[in-house]
C-alpha cells in the first residue's frame, strides 16, 4: 500500500475528478435498482449524468444510458421491463424517454417546446406516464414590458414564475394525445398515482396570493371526474407524501402551521377524503425528514417514501444530530418507531420493497455511493465505490467530533477536520452551515477536504437553530438572531483553541446563505478573524423582507413581526447595522440571479465596508442562483473554490498574492 507521506494532498481541481450517485429507484420485483451517476468534464465545461442498473442479488452493475447528456429521474414500469426517465439528449431541453431495461435505444415520448419539468410517474397499468411541464408553448419576450400581479413573482432557480410554473400532464406510453390535468397559477409537481389508477396525488405551491409560496400543499386530482380537491389546505407545510396500499389514506412528512419556524417535521396519516391528520412521530424529538448540508451536487431528497405492502409502516429519513438514518414508523395503533439503518454517516433513503431497502450513503471522507440491505437493516451491501481510485490517491483529513457547552450551558455538537500534514495549532476556518435550520455532520464536504489539503483545520458547529436535536434547540433564535447562534460558534472556536487544535492568531470564517449571514454578523462583532468569505448572505432584514422570494414569510417567522411592527428587532438582528465596525478583510461572494438572498444584500455590506476603509472585494456569478457554488455551472464551482482558497491564504496565512 502507498504510504500516507506519498499521497497527494486534496486540491481544488479534485472536485472535478469525483463522481456522485444522484438518485435511485428500486424495481417492483425488488431485485434491481436504477440509479444515476454524475461526472464532470471541466475542459469541456459540461456535466453528464448516466443511468445505471444494479442487480441487488449479485451486486453486479451495468450502464444503461450513454452518459452523453443529463439523464435523470429513472422510474420503473410496473412490469419492470422499461425505465422512464428525463433526458437533455435532444437539443438540450429535457424530455421524457422510455428505454428497455435489457438494453436498446431510448424512445422519446414528449416533445414540449420548453421541455418537461419533472417525471415520469407510471400508471399502475403501465399504459400512461404522468409528468409536469410549462403550459406556455412560446417563452415570453423578456425585452417587453411585463405586469406583475403575484405576491411573489420571481423565485430562486426559477426566475419569473408566470413563465415557468408547472402543470401536470398525462401521456400514453405508446404515444398519443397529451392530457392536461391541472390548469391554475400554481407550481404543481410530484404526481403520484393512486393504487387503482383513478387519482393523482400531487404537491401545489407558488400560490399567487400568499407570501409562503414555496411551501407546498397536497392536492388530489380525480381522473374520472376531472375534479381537484385540496387535501391539506392551510393545515401546514408538506414536504413529501405517499399513498397507502388501500388507496384510502395518505402518509406525509410535514409540520403544522403556527409552530415556530425550525420546529421538527413529523410523519402524519390522513384520509384521502380529507379530515384531521394523525401524527405518528410525536415522541421522536428530532423529527423525520431533513438532512445534512453537504458540499457536493447531490440533494438526496425524494418526493415520496416507501410504504409496506400491508400498509402497516413507512420508511423515512431521520436526521439525528450530525447523522442521517432510516427509520421505520408504524402507521396505525400505538405510536412506534425504530432505527433500521444507522451509522456515523448520512443514509438517504431511495426506495424499498418487501425484502430490501436501497439508499445512498456518504460520510466525512466519502461522496455518495449506493447501498442495499434487507428490510430489517441487516446484510448491508455496497453496490458502488465510485471514487475509490481518487480516495486511494489522496491524503484525507482526520475528523474529530466535539461536544462543548454553549454560553447558557446547553450542549453543542461540532466537528473539526485537521490537515494530514503540519503541526497543531493549525490555521483554522470556521465554516458555518446555512438555513439556519440546517446542520453539518457526517457527509462529504469538499471545501473542507480542499482547505485541509492546504494546511487548514476546518471547524463546523451545529449552533442554536440547527436541526436534528429538538425543537427547543432549533427554534431558540426566533427574534434574536446573532445571540445564541453567534455565541455557540464562538464557544466552538474557543474550545478548539483550548484543545490546542486552532491557532487563535490565524482564524478565518465563511459560509453560504445562513452561514453567509453569520459570517457578516461575526465580522461586525469581533476582530479575531483574519479573513471572511460570506456567500449569498442576508445582511439587512428590512430590504430582505421586500426583495427575497421568501422575504415576507421568512422574515416575519424568524423575527416575530413585520418591519413596521418591530423595527428595533430588524435593526438589531441585521449585520448591516454593525458593518461599519468591520476590520476583517472580507470577500463577498454573490450569485447575480439569487432571488433567495438577492445581490443587493451583498452589495449593501460591500458598500459600507468600502466606505469605512475595510479591505473588501466582491466575486459575482452571472446567471447564478442561490447555492450555485455547490450545484451550479462548473466555472462557478471552480471560481468559488479558487477564490476561497486564495482569500484565506492571503489573509489568514499571510501569503503574498
Amino acid at each position: 500500500m502507498t504510504s500516507a507521506s506519498k499521497l497527494n494532498l486534496v486540491q481544488p481541481a479534485d472536485l472535478f475528478r469525483l463522481q456522485f450517485v444522484q438518485s435511485a429507484a428500486i424495481s417492483h420485483s425488488g431485485n434491481f435498482a436504477a440509479y444515476t451517476v454524475s461526472r464532470s468534464d471541466i475542459d469541456a465545461n459540461k456535466e453528464y449524468v448516466a443511468i445505471w442498473i444494479a442487480d441487488l442479488r449479485s451486486g453486479e452493475t451495468r450502464q444503461l444510458t450513454s452518459g452523453a447528456a443529463m439523464d435523470a429521474a429513472p422510474a420503473w414500469s410496473p412490469d419492470d421491463k422499461f425505465i422512464g426517465f428525463m433526458s437533455t439528449r435532444n437539443e438540450g431541453k429535457p424530455q421524457l424517454f422510455v428505454i428497455p431495461v435489457d438494453g436498446g435505444e431510448g424512445r422519446q415520448v414528449t416533445t414540449f417546446k420548453q421541455g418537461v419539468g419533472s417525471g415520469p410517474s407510471w400508471s399502475p397499468d403501465g399504459k400512461n406516464l404522468a409528468f409536469t411541464a410549462v403550459p406556455i408553448e412560446e417563452p415570453r419576450d423578456p425585452s417587453l414590458p411585463y405586469r406583475v400581479t403575484r405576491f411573489v413573482y420571481r423565485s430562486n432557480n426559477l426566475e419569473y414564475l408566470d413563465d415557468v410554473k408547472q402543470d401536470i400532464y398525462i401521456i400514453p406510453v405508446a404515444g398519443g394525445d397529451v392530457r392536461r390535468i391541472t390548469d391554475d397559477a400554481c407550481m404543481n409537481v410530484a404526481p403520484t398515482w393512486s393504487p387503482d389508477g383513478k387519482e393523482l396525488l400531487y404537491a401545489a405551491s407558488m400560490f399567487a396570493d400568499i407570501p409562503d409560496t414555496l411551501l407546498p400543499r397536497l392536492r388530489i386530482a380525480d381522473l374520472v371526474s376531472g375534479q381537484i380537491r385540496d387535501l391539506t389546505g392551510s393545515w401546514g407545510y408538506v414536504y413529501n407524501a405517499a399513498w397507502l396500499p388501500d388507496g384510502k389514506h395518505i402518509a406525509y412528512v410535514g409540520v403544522e402551521r403556527g409552530k415556530p419556524i425550525g420546529s421538527k417535521n413529523d410523519l402524519w396519516v390522513v384520509s384521502s377524503a380529507g379530515g384531521k391528520p394523525e401524527c405518528r412521530t410525536a415522541s421522536l424529538k428530532p423529527g423525520v425528514g431533513g438532512g445534512l448540508q453537504p458540499d457536493m451536487p447531490v440533494m438526496g431528497m425524494t418526493s415520496t417514501f416507501p410504504i409496506s405492502s400491508d400498509g402497516s409502516n413507512a420508511l423515512v429519513n431521520a436526521q439525528i444530530g450530525g447523522t442521517e438514518h432510516i427509520y421505520r414508523v408504524a402507521l396505525s395503533g400505538a405510536e412506534h418507531w425504530e432505527a433500521v439503518v444507522e451509522g456515523d454517516r448520512a443514509c438517504m433513503l431511495m426506495g424499498a420493497g418487501d425484502r430490501q431497502i436501497v439508499y445512498m450513503a456518504s460520510d466525512f471522507q466519502t461522496p455518495t455511493d449506493l447501498y442495499v440491505c434487507d428490510i430489517e437493516g441487516a446484510n448491508e451491501k455496497r453496490l458502488t465505490n465510485l471514487n475509490s481510485e481518487w480516495q486511494a490517491s489522496v491524503s484525507q483529513p482526520k475528523v474529530e467530533r466535539l461536544l462543548f457547552p454553549g454560553v447558557d450551558g446547553v450542549q453543542v455538537e461540532g466537528w473539526i477536520y485537521t490537515p494530514p500534514e503540519g503541526k497543531a495549532p493549525y490555521p483554522t476556518i470556521l465554516y458555518i452551515h446555512g438555513g439556519p435550520h440546517g446542520a453539518f455532520g457526517s457527509t462529504f464536504h469538499f471545501d473542507s477536504q480542499m482547505l485541509c489539503g492546504a494546511g487548514y483545520a476546518v471547524l463546523m458547529v451545529n449552533h442554536r437553530a440547527s436541526t436534528g436535536y429538538d425543537d427547543a434547540f432549533s427554534t431558540a433564535i426566533k427574534g434574536d438572531w446573532g445571540n445564541l447562534d453567534y455565541n455557540d460558534l464562538m464557544a466552538g472556536v474557543d474550545y478548539a483553541i483550548i484543545k490546542g487544535i486552532a491557532d487563535p492568531d490565524r482564524l478565518g470564517v465563511c459560509g453560504l446563505s445562513g452561514g453567509g449571514n453569520l459570517s457578516t454578523w461575526i465580522v461586525g462583532q469581533t476582530d479575531r478573524f483574519k479573513a471572511a468569505v460570506p456567500e449569498n448572505p442576508v445582511t439587512n432584514w428590512v430590504s430582505f423582507y421586500g426583495v427575497s422570494d421568501i422575504g415576507v414569510w421568512f422574515a416575519v417567522e424568524e423575527l416575530g413581526g413585520h418591519p413596521h411592527e418591530i423595527p428595533e428587532i430588524y435593526a438589531k438582528c441585521s449585520p448591516i447595522t454593525y458593518a461599519h465596525r468591520c476590520k476583517t478583510p472580507t470577500l463577498m461572494v454573490q450569485g447575480e440571479h439569487d432571488w433567495r438572498c438577492p445581490p443587493e444584500q451583498s452589495e449593501q455590506f460591500y458598500t459600507v465596508l468600502k466606505a469605512n476603509g475595510c479591505t473588501v472585494e466582491m466575486l459575482r456569478f452571472p446567471n447564478s442562483a442561490h447555492g450555485a457554488s455547490i450545484a451550479g455551472a462548473l466555472p462557478v464551482r471552480k471560481a468559488h473554490n479558487d477564490a476561497l482558497m486564495d482569500w484565506m491564504n492571503r489573509y489568514v496565512k499571510g501569503d503574498k498574492k
